[in-house]
């Protein structure tokens, strides 16, 4: 089947967070938005018929995974990430930030420590806070318009032992994003490596999100964190989600991934304390485009790379953004510094002179300041509006 993903859909007055929350959050609903992550694209057509079908069928009481499912996640990893998993090692969770905090409540106590690598998904930082835990920060270095992870304040992070420090708190854990979200990088097998063995040498259970797993542009590979060693899927929690895949993230579903036995039990002890599982249409929906999505992403994937093409093109001309070009995700981190405004102001600008709305960079993190991330995941012509918007607005600067 052939999409047409040009064709701009009305989302409003759908109970959509993206179009109809514009109005709450930005103070004006006249603007084209560009800041939550979800995609302007109807979702496969094969999920929406499996939905339609389960529908028919008026019976929606409790509910669990069925084995044709369970089979297809299996099959999936195998297929996309080259790694063989057991069908035993997968919990369903409503949704990845559900998995997280269940992982977080189960690997550690109020009190302990968890990295978090900034800039990171800002929902990572209530998913700590609220597990009673405190962040270290291991921030990512931008070299040559590229994010890097420094290893060296990574290992420094954990020369500092308790001594005598009865207040001392273990690091227990880190949240390692891949592909990162914001920045788009995608990272490479060494690179995970390396940081994997720093983790493993110092007690830490991996906790990869990898929502964005199958969002790989240009031909970049996703090196899944479980398959690179038998250590390392021992000492792994891995999420994984069809929400950005697919757009889907109003369906909240998320296969984890979890290895060791020890850490699954514990996962799933906690996990029945805390969130219901996934209801009948999520797993309907995630079955589906497992199964039967692949056509359709592969047209949405090339469909975004033109829509990169188009944005760098359009940022040749504009004088004091710089786009960090991603690997994987539709979404674009710029570097704002050379417009010389403070957060606040440059939210206040493109709102107002612009008539876009961005997501705030420092929502990110210490060092989001003076970014913003964009969503271009959107209809071509919709999106070549926005960049004119843009570049209308910060020629009006006179930089």
């Amino acid at each position: 089947m052939k999409y047409n993903f040009d064709k701009i859909e009305n989302r409003k007055n759908t109970s959509c967070l993206k179009w109809d929350m514009m109005e709450d959050i930005f103070g004006c609903d006249d603007l084209i938005p560009m800041w939550v992550a979800d995609m302007d694209f109807p979702s496969p057509q094969p999920i929406v018929e499996a939905i339609k079908k389960r529908a028919d069928h008026p019976f929606f009481g409790y509910t669990q995974a069925p084995q044709t499912l369970i089979d297809t996640v299996v099959k999936r990893v195998k297929d996309k990430f080259k790694w063989n998993i057991k069908p035993e090692w997968i919990v369903f969770t409503p949704g990845v930030i559900s998995g997280l905090n269940i992982a977080l409540n189960s690997l550690t106590h109020p009190g302990d420590r968890v990295i978090l690598q900034e800039p990171c998904y800002h929902q990572f930082f209530p998913v700590v806070k609220n597990s009673g835990c405190q962040i270290v920060t291991n921030p990512l270095k931008l070299v040559d318009k590229k994010y890097e992870i420094d290893f060296e304040n990574l290992k420094e992070i954990f020369s500092y032992k308790q001594g005598h420090n009865p207040y001392y708190k273990p690091i227990k854990t880190i949240i390692f994003c891949n592909p990162n979200n914001p920045t788009g990088r995608v990272w490479r097998k060494e690179e995970i490596e390396k940081l994997g063995n720093i983790a493993i040498e110092n007690n830490l259970t991996v906790i990869a999100d990898e929502i964005h797993s199958e969002i790989l542009l240009n031909g970049n590979k996703h090196t899944t964190f479980g398959s690179v060693s038998k250590e390392f899927e021992e000492n792994c929690i891995v999420c994984i989600s069809p929400s950005k895949t697919f757009n889907l993230s109003g369906i909240h579903i998320s296969p984890i991934i979890i290895p060791n036995e020890k850490i699954r039990r514990e996962f799933i002890a906690t996990m029945n304390s805390m969130v219901p599982s996934p209801d009948i249409f999520a797993y309907t929906a995630l079955e589906a485009g497992f199964k039967y999505g692949d056509d359709w992403l592969k047209q949405v994937l090339e469909y975004l790379e033109e829509n990169l093409n188009l944005l760098k093109n359009y940022f040749k001309d504009i004088k004091g953004m710089t786009p960090i070009i991603p690997e994987g995700t539709y979404l674009v981190w710029i570097d704002c510094k050379g417009l010389e405004m403070d957060n606040e102001t440059l939210n206040e600008f493109l709102k107002k002179e612009a008539k876009v709305c961005l997501e705030d960079g420092s929502l990110f993190g210490t060092n989001g300041k003076g970014f913003m991330r964009m969503n271009i995941a959107m209809p071509r012509p919709l999106l070549e509006e926005a960049l004119k918007r843009i570049k209308n607005a910060v020629y009006t600067l006179n930089l």
